[in-house]
């Protein structure tokens, strides 16, 4: 899903010089009309047709793509299944446990596609601590009345896509679990059976503070999720305690 951390997820798996991930291919509209051109695209990536920056001139081991769950994955699930395991696709899911900060990044990050803070630039993803406290800077107004069903929607999207897709090879990531371990990106190149290397990404944390500090109505939304199901994800960080 958006804003999980997959931009910078993928930036270390490009790092590797075994891997090339060609990145949203289906983000355009036309790759993801129907099942036809959806397989078609898929081909052309696993035929090694496909031409992008993430090219490596190295021997590549592991080829493949950023697919987000609302790019015609769920839509031709049954379909996309039956690819994989007649190709032998290896799948990687990456989720986020706090879908609270997630849901503050969506927020942010789609205010900033029509603010353009960065000189008059929109920028998912950012590579400085200066950039970073630019868009930081905002704090999205979240609608209470709406909060738990949208958190309760993101939770089923994701418990389908796993039944989708239980017949796989896969695997299972967090991005809290990426950023608190460093292990799990080992466990990551051995799933993908690349030789080990330290993975390096440039890109920088958006929203460090505590998630109190980067909504705008944090008491509507305190009070909301005080007492729910919820509630962990109000004291839960991206990172460990010190």
């Amino acid at each position: 899903m958006q804003r999980s951390g997959s931009g910078w997820f993928e930036t270390l798996l490009n790092s590797h010089p075994n891997i090339s991930s060609n990145g949203e291919i289906f983000s355009v509209k036309e790759r993801r009309s129907n099942v036809s051109s959806v397989l078609r695209t898929l081909d052309k990536v696993y035929n090694l047709e496909w031409t992008s920056s993430a090219a490596k001139n190295e021997c590549t081991a592991a080829v493949g793509l950023k697919w987000m769950l609302n790019q015609g994955l769920m839509e031709y699930h049954k379909e996309i299944v039956e690819y994989f395991n007649r190709r032998g696709v290896s799948a990687i899911f990456l989720f986020r446990r706090n879908l609270l900060r997630r849901l503050v990044s969506v927020l942010a990050n789609a205010y900033d596609r029509d603010a353009k803070q960065l000189n008059g630039t929109h920028k998912s993803h950012v590579h400085s601590k200066q950039e970073a406290e630019v868009l930081a800077k905002y704090k999205p107004t979240i609608n209470g009345s709406l909060l738990i069903a949208n958190l309760k929607h993101i939770e089923d999207i994701t418990a389908d896509s796993l039944e989708f897709f239980k017949s796989t090879r896969h695997t299972i990531l967090y991005y809290e679990d990426l950023i608190n371990n460093q292990k799990r990106m080992m466990d990551v190149q051995e799933f993908l059976r690349v030789p080990h290397r330290d993975l390096q990404s440039h890109q920088v944390k958006i929203h460090t503070r505590p998630i109190s500090e980067l909504v705008e109505n944090w008491n509507e939304v305190y009070n909301t999720l005080k007492g729910t199901q919820y509630e962990i994800f109000l004291n839960q960080s991206d990172y460990p305690s010190n």
